[in-house]
């Protein structure tokens, strides 16, 4: 299901901590962001700090990724790595360059004992 990165991708898998160090390297490079693509519910429940909520279910989720900066840096992940996967394919396919997915999404963030808000 996950891949890593090729010559025909942009993306790259990273296990949480690796995921971790990205975050922390980055606290302060204003083209680097974090999106969560869960649903509102479950980003109230727990998400990363600092993430970006865009929900994957919601029916203008195209339009809302098309909004973001293709430029930027992106840590995209969900709860499992199901809809953070989905998210990438579509990003990837609309010109986005540097796109990183959190294998194992917030559960596996989680069970690593990393930060969550």
């Amino acid at each position: 299901m996950f891949r890593k990165k090729t010559a025909s991708n942009n993306e790259i898998d990273l296990d949480p901590n690796s995921a971790w160090e990205m975050v922390q390297n980055n606290q302060d490079n204003l083209n680097f962001v974090i999106l969560d693509v869960r649903t509102p519910e479950e980003y109230e429940k727990s998400h990363i700090e600092g993430s970006v909520l865009i929900n994957y279910q919601s029916p203008d989720f195209r339009d809302e990724i098309q909004k973001l900066d293709k430029n930027k840096t992106y840590l995209v992940y969900c709860r499992s790595g199901m809809r953070g996967a989905a998210c990438i394919d579509i990003m990837m396919e609309t010109g986005f360059k540097k796109i990183y997915h959190i294998v194992g999404g917030i559960m596996g963030w989680e069970n690593c004992g990393l930060p969550v808000k």
